[in-house]
């Protein structure tokens, strides 16, 4: 869990310092320290950072704590250890570490203009590139089918498929599912907690994840469940049609212009 650092040299370089930021870049959470020193922390599949008072019982799992003067504690849990802390000794080193694996932050840089320039030439499923961090950074699986269902959008359409409406839509989508999600304080399936403990509230306002048979919000149409790239992805098979051709078809009659015969 500490990829590029050890336990002494954590005790070496930070006992005796305060934290002067807190940030985050895509799914990284960074504190900064008063000298410069930073920890990225990535908390993956079940990691999570709880701020509790020191005297709160230590839970099973917990691989870092951070004790302050202020008797509280900053303490990562991850049952199944797949948490990453890194430390950076200035944010220089920091910056161009994330510059090598993270495209545009989703909520900070995300706009149409940034989204079609980055779908540019790209053949690849949309569902797909918004997985990954070095193309768009901080959507993960949920947010993403959150995102596409919003702006009527197939997983398997072809990236270089959308219109420059689709692509305004889904821009718009991915700002607005986590802005919402943020609001909420994450969605909890499982083991997700704020730092406070508390589950969040977003499971109980998803449209398409994690809803395969029950019906679409927008048409009543049973959500469908499908793999793409061993990952799940849940849509609304007439909202979210595959074929370019079909979508497009659909909205010139939503238009009112005239169908194509046959």
């Amino acid at each position: 869990m500490l990829p590029n650092t050890s336990e002494a040299e954590l005790q070496d370089v930070l006992i005796g310092h305060c934290v002067a930021s807190v940030e985050r870049r895509g799914k990284y959470l960074l504190i900064g320290f008063d000298d410069d020193t930073w920890l990225s922390i990535h908390r993956k599949m079940s990691g999570n950072l709880l701020l509790v008072p020191r005297s709160a019982v230590r839970e099973l799992h917990t691989h870092l704590v951070v004790s302050f003067e202020n008797e509280t504690d900053l303490r990562f849990v991850d049952p199944r250890k797949f948490g990453r802390v890194n430390l950076f000794r200035s944010s220089v080193e920091l910056n161009d570490w994330l510059a090598e694996r993270l495209g545009p932050d989703s909520l900070v840089d995300l706009d149409a203009a940034v989204l079609a320039t980055k779908l540019k030439g790209r053949s690849g499923r949309i569902k797909s590139l918004l997985l990954d961090q070095s193309f768009l950074a901080g959507v993960g699986n949920l947010y993403a089918d959150e995102a596409l269902w919003e702006a009527r959008l197939h997983p398997l359409r072809p990236a270089n498929s959308l219109s420059s409406r689709e692509v305004k839509r889904l821009a718009l989508a991915i700002t607005h599912v986590l802005t919402l999600g943020i609001e909420r304080r994450g969605t909890s399936f499982s083991s997700y907690r704020d730092s406070d403990g508390t589950p969040g509230e977003n499971q109980e306002f998803l449209n398409a994840y994690g809803r395969e048979g029950q019906p679409c919000p927008r048409c009543g149409t049973p959500i469908r469940r499908i793999v793409i790239g061993q990952r799940s992805s849940y849509f609304c098979p007439k909202e979210q049609v595959a074929s370019h051709e079909l979508k497009q078809t659909r909205e010139d009659f939503e238009r009112g212009r005239a169908l194509p015969s046959g």
